[in-house]
């Protein structure tokens, strides 16, 4: 075994041991069960989705952010659907998927699951190549926060 992969391997299994005792960034919403059980800090950073979500561009792009066409009221449409209780909503939308899961596609294939009342092809379709998988995962783990 290589130099190289004996530090990855170590490395690894002392983040391993960090993630399970408990350990790291004293992040709120981690402590909160999300929607579905899952884990949300295992999916991403809650407080970094939370700042993504709330920017008016983002990504390679400068696509519309979030906040630009969702509400986080009730009831209140800008363009697309309110998020306030995406969470819930999102775990019983496909028979079979959980809620990250269901959130995580509806991002990066806007076209997959199409809310009533909404048009196809109304949400930005590039988030998939405009945003790196990390800050795709933190959106998610922040739209969990959303009950």
């Amino acid at each position: 075994m290589s130099k190289k992969t004996l530090l990855v391997l170590l490395l690894s299994l002392a983040l391993l041991a960090l993630a399970a005792c408990g350990g790291g960034g004293g992040d709120e919403t981690a402590d909160q069960p999300p929607a579905g059980g899952e884990d949300v800090a295992a999916i991403g950073d809650a407080a970094n989705g939370e700042a993504l979500f709330s920017q008016a561009t983002i990504g390679a792009n400068n696509a519309p952010g979030c906040i630009t066409c969702h509400s986080l009221e009730p009831d209140v449409v800008i363009v697309g659907p309110s998020q306030a209780g995406l969470a819930t909503r999102a775990e019983t939308r496909v028979a079979g998927m959980s809620a990250a899961d269901y959130i995580h596609q509806s991002i990066v294939e806007p076209n997959a699951h199409i809310v009533e009342g909404f048009a196809e092809g109304l949400m930005y379709q590039n988030y998939a190549t405009d945003l790196t998988e990390e800050q795709i995962n933190d959106l998610v783990a922040y739209t969990l926060t959303l009950k």
